[in-house]
C-alpha cells in the first residue's frame, strides 16, 4: 500500500487573492510583486486566474516566513489578501504496484473461489396468495375491494377485463348480405421476360 504524506513547502507560498486587479493590469501586479520583493530580492511569481491564486517561490525560508508573518489577511486594493504554506505531497512508491495475493480473487471471474465461500441462495419469491385467492373467486362482470378506502390512502379495487367483443356485436348473416363488400384488388405478377439463349462464335 502506498503511503502519501503531506508535506509544508517553507520556501513558497500561496497567495488567496480576490481583487482581479492583479490578474488583469500590470500596474496591480506590480504593486503586488513589490510587497515581496522588499523581503526577497529574487522572488519568483506563478499567477492562477481562475483559481485566484498566486504562487510566490522564495529562496529562502526565512523571508517566506516573514513575508507571510507580516503580509497575512492585509489590505491589497481594497480587498484582504490570505497567505498560506504550499504543500508538497509524497508518494511512498513512486511505482504502481500490483494488488496483493490475498485480494486476487475479487477479480471477476475468479480463479477459484476464497476459503470459506459458500453459494448464496436465492430468495424465496414472494407470492401474495390472498390477491390469487380473490382473483380466483370473481365471476364474470364483478369486482374485488382488496383494500378500503381511507381518509389519506385510496383504495384498491380489482376489475375482471371485458371481452373486446363486448359493445362491437359481430353482425349477423343477413347484415352482411345488406352491404355490398367492395371486392379485393387482385395482385397481378409481373410476367417473366422470355429467355432466348445466344450463341456466342
Amino acid at each position: 500500500m502506498h503511503i502519501k504524506t503531506t508535506k509544508c513547502n517553507h520556501f513558497c507560498l500561496v497567495a488567496s487573492v480576490t481583487n482581479q486587479e492583479v490578474f488583469n493590469h500590470p500596474e496591480a501586479q506590480a504593486g503586488f510583486e513589490a510587497l515581496f520583493r522588499s523581503f526577497d530580492p529574487e522572488v519568483q511569481f506563478q499567477y492562477f486566474k481562475s483559481f485566484r491564486r498566486v504562487r510566490i517561490s522564495f529562496s529562502d525560508a526565512l523571508a517566506a516566513a516573514e513575508a507571510r508573518l507580516r503580509l497575512h489577511k492585509t489590505d491589497f486594493s481594497g480587498k484582504e489578501m490570505r497567505l498560506y504554506f504550499a504543500q508538497s505531497v509524497h508518494i511512498g512508491s513512486p511505482r504502481l504496484e500490483p494488488p496483493k495475493p490475498e485480494k486476487q480473487f475479487l477479480i471477476s471471474p475468479p480463479a477459484s473461489p476464497p476459503v470459506g465461500w459458500e453459494q448464496s441462495q436465492d430468495a424465496t419469491p414472494v407470492i401474495n396468495y390472498d390477491l390469487l385467492c380473490a382473483i380466483s373467486k370473481l365471476g364474470p362482470g364483478e369486482k374485488y375491494e382488496l383494500h378500503t378506502a381511507t381518509p389519506t390512502t385510496p383504495s384498491v379495487v380489482v376489475h375482471v377485463c371485458e371481452d373486446e367483443q363486448v359493445g362491437n356485436p359481430v353482425p349477423s348473416d343477413s347484415d352482411q348480405d345488406d352491404k355490398a363488400r367492395a371486392p379485393r384488388p387482385k395482385i397481378i405478377q409481373t410476367r417473366r421476360p422470355d429467355y432466348t439463349p445466344r450463341i456466342e462464335q
